[in-house]
């Protein structure tokens, strides 16, 4: 399911970058750039929204939609494999390390 869930968001993903790149930007007619009255209405000469905008629409809500699908499973998964805390166990005393053979005491003058 999770493969699935991936391989379909990954899809989405692609699909939103080749239509954003297939639209034309707000103003890249060349009359709006000499301030042609129907590329400056508010959503331009075409109407409010063609196929490749809602298109576009409905992929984003798919790849949000699939987000939240991955982000669930993932805090499923990291539940399910939390380690278990092992009973504690009373600490042994520290041992002083025992000196080297060969080493002398420091002294420090005073």
């Amino acid at each position: 399911m999770e493969l699935l869930l991936w391989i379909l968001h990954i899809l989405i993903a692609a699909g939103i970058v080749v239509l954003v790149l297939l639209q034309h930007g707000k103003g890249a007619d060349m009359g709006a750039a000499f301030g042609s009255g129907a590329s400056g209405s508010l959503f331009g000469a075409t109407g409010s929204a063609n196929f490749l905008s809602r298109t576009t629409a409905v992929l984003a809500t798919l790849f949000f939609l699939t987000s939240l699908g991955l982000t669930y499973i993932s805090s499923q998964k990291a539940q399910a494999v939390k380690p278990v805390a092992a009973p504690a166990q009373p600490a042994a005393p520290a041992q002083p390390a025992a000196p080297a053979p060969g080493d002398k005491p420091v002294e420090i003058p005073r």
